[in-house]
């Protein structure tokens, strides 16, 4: 397949060149496409910024090629920007995944350890508010939101503090939850978080990363840290293939140019979970998003600007027994699919389009928002 995959984007959006690519009016044409966060973590200002884009439409075929290639696109409408949200503390984090689809709803954490949870038509005050930590929110996740994930809405943050905390945003204050290193243990800065298991009402699990390389599985139902883990190097993203099945694949990227694919579905009593490990990017893999359309493809965002798509490959037998007669898991294999390279600077965020195949959305630390469309996801 590799000579199959092909990217476009759109011409670069940067904070240079916004006026020449926004329009001043979205009544006019107004075009329903899903709604993306973009996170600038280093940028130091208490500022949103929401764009509705236009159709896409080829500009021209792209030749096969051994690399993803990024191809111009004829843009039927401005790019527009619709919403601008000034406020006093920089956002680091946000998600729509504890809102319905109809609210749209943004839970965002930012600089003071504030979450906040916006109403995007009336962003003037907060429909929710909460001083969640006691220093920055580096990460967050929603669940039972839009659709996906059975049980009620919740949040999960996770902080420089070192604690993790589950908030239900029907409740005010305090935290569902609130899972914190153990008196005398050392805080470690929390950098990512993910939720996951919520197949069913009772069912849910948050899993945290950490700067030194920890990786903590906790079961809401119990209460409970079920699992924990070291991978060597600090843990920069964290994703479910899927939040709302029961746990199939967790991938964790890393520093030093690694990722960890585990299998979830056998847990062994003291090996754990089974995972295979790939060197990527030759960079810090900053990020990694799931196809929704097909959980075994996953693309991951690197230091030195890339981006390469993987596919997972099921072993024979997931699992086997080992000399003692207990189930333990097999883990897979990676093969890379694609791979591009968009800017100088790292990738420090993604997402996909839940709609439309292909369609994904990126960031990087030259304050470039880049718009892509990956083709032949179907024939893979």
């Amino acid at each position: 397949m590799r000579s199959q995959e092909r990217i476009w984007h759109y011409p670069e959006i940067t904070t240079a060149n916004f006026l020449g690519h926004l329009g001043q009016s979205t009544e006019s044409r107004r075009v329903k496409l899903p709604m993306f966060g973009v996170w600038f973590p280093g940028w130091c200002f208490g500022g949103l910024w929401v764009w509705r884009l236009p159709e896409l439409k080829s500009a021209g075929p792209c030749r096969p090629s051994r690399s993803l290639r990024s191809s111009p696109i004829s843009r039927r409408a401005s790019t527009t920007r619709c919403l601008t949200i000034e406020k006093a503390k920089p956002i680091k984090c946000g998600t729509f995944g504890a809102t319905s689809l109809q609210q749209r709803y943004l839970a965002t954490g930012d600089f003071g350890g504030n979450v906040h949870i916006w109403n995007l038509e009336a962003p003037e005050m907060p429909v929710y508010s909460v001083k969640g930590h006691k220093e920055i929110i580096n990460a967050i996740d929603g669940v039972g939101g839009l659709g996906i994930g059975e049980g009620a809405p919740e949040i999960v943050t996770g902080s420089r503090d070192g604690t993790v905390k589950v908030w239900d945003p029907r409740q005010k204050d305090d935290p569902v939850a609130n899972m914190e290193p153990v008196q005398g243990e050392n805080k470690r800065d929390c950098w990512t978080v993910a939720f996951g298991n919520a197949y069913n009402q009772e069912e849910r699990v948050v899993c945290a990363g950490y700067d030194n390389g920890d990786i903590k599985l906790f079961d809401l139902r119990n209460m409970a840290l079920r699992w924990e883990t070291n991978i060597k190097n600090g843990v920069c993203s964290l994703e479910f293939d899927r939040k709302d099945i029961s746990m199939n694949k967790l991938v964790a990227t890393s520093l030093e140019a690694k990722f960890h694919v585990f299998d979830m579905r056998t847990q062994h009593p003291t090996k754990g979970f089974a995972s295979v490990s790939e060197k990527a990017h030759k960079s810090t893999v900053w990020q990694v998003r799931h196809l929704p359309q097909n959980r075994e493809l996953f693309l991951t965002a690197g230091g030195a600007g890339g981006l390469h798509l993987w596919k997972y490959e099921y072993p024979i037998q997931r699992s086997k027994k080992d000399s003692e007669g207990i189930e333990m898991g097999v883990a897979g294999s990676v093969s890379l699919l694609q791979n591009v390279t968009l800017s100088t600077q790292p990738i420090s965020s993604l997402d996909w389009s839940p709609d439309k195949r292909g369609l994904c959305v990126c960031s990087s630390f030259d304050q470039t928002v880049r718009v892509l469309i990956v083709t032949k996801l179907h024939k893979i």
